[in-house]
């Protein structure tokens, strides 16, 4: 069983333009992406996918492998697929090119149960939430999963409601699930997915996992302890450089 990790890296980011090149310890954001997703265990191989020369450069540069995709892709997902037509493996790892710290455990818990049950397509990884602004954040995503681990819903609202306890927005941690975006996906699935017709809560919700639900897809949820922080806007990013600089300091 091949896995590969592909980092889609797109350089026009609206909030934070050229963010895969951005400096985090001395390195592009993107190559300590990489960084880590190399250091998981029962990984093949580690990809960065971008649309920008500078990044396959600078990649290159560090001793990666990278390569180019069509500027034209619409997610992180399309861009993977992409590059999955010219790299050959059985399952393919989704990490977003803005999560620097993400785990390597994290990886290696969301690929188990594609590693150990075939029947599993699409896998995916969740953390309890343990304040209650990330709850009532919509830029948080919630989910909620059967009694088999398997997402029944995705959605930027609180799920499950509590009605008892949040009439005034009272909290009790870890009664929801933050979803981590972090995608497994087997060969001949992700090819699959990327020419689904888009539905309907997808689009209002502006979540891509559900359109693998809407068309009647189980979405496998490793629950986990583990969380990876991502980079979306000036503060997220002085937030890492400060972590990583307290890490360096600390050996």
């Amino acid at each position: 069983m091949r896995v590969a990790v592909i980092i889609p890296a797109r350089m026009a980011s609206t909030r934070l333009p050229g963010k895969p090149l951005l400096d985090i310890g001395g390195k592009p954001m993107v190559w300590r992406v990489y960084e880590q997703a190399s250091q998981a265990r029962g990984i093949d191989e580690v990809w960065v996918a971008t649309d920008d020369q500078g990044v396959i450069n600078a990649v290159e540069g560090l001793g990666g492998k990278a390569l180019m995709t069509s500027p034209g892709c619409a997610s992180g997902t399309d861009r993977v697929a992409e590059a999955a037509e010219k790299i050959r493996a059985d399952i393919y790892v989704n990490i977003q090119g803005d999560e620097p710290m993400i785990p390597p455990a994290l990886i290696e818990q969301t690929i188990a149960p594609m590693l150990e049950d075939p029947s599993i397509y699409i896998a995916t990884a969740a953390t309890p939430i343990g304040v209650a602004e990330e709850i009532f954040d919509p830029s948080n995503v919630k989910t909620v999963l059967d009694e088999n681990g398997f997402a029944m819903y995705f959605s930027r609202a609180p799920i499950p409601y509590h009605r008892d306890e949040w009439r005034n927005r009272t909290f009790a941690g870890g009664k929801c699930l933050k979803h981590i975006g972090i995608y497994a996906y087997r060969r001949e699935f992700l090819f699959k997915f990327t020419k689904l017709p888009r539905t309907g809560l997808e689009q209002v919700e502006k979540l891509e996992q559900l359109r693998a639900l809407g068309h009647g897809y189980k979405i496998k949820v490793s629950v986990t302890e583990l969380n990876s922080l991502g980079v979306d806007t000036p503060k997220d990013l002085d937030v890492i450089r400060h972590l990583f600089s307290e890490e360096q300091k600390h050996g």
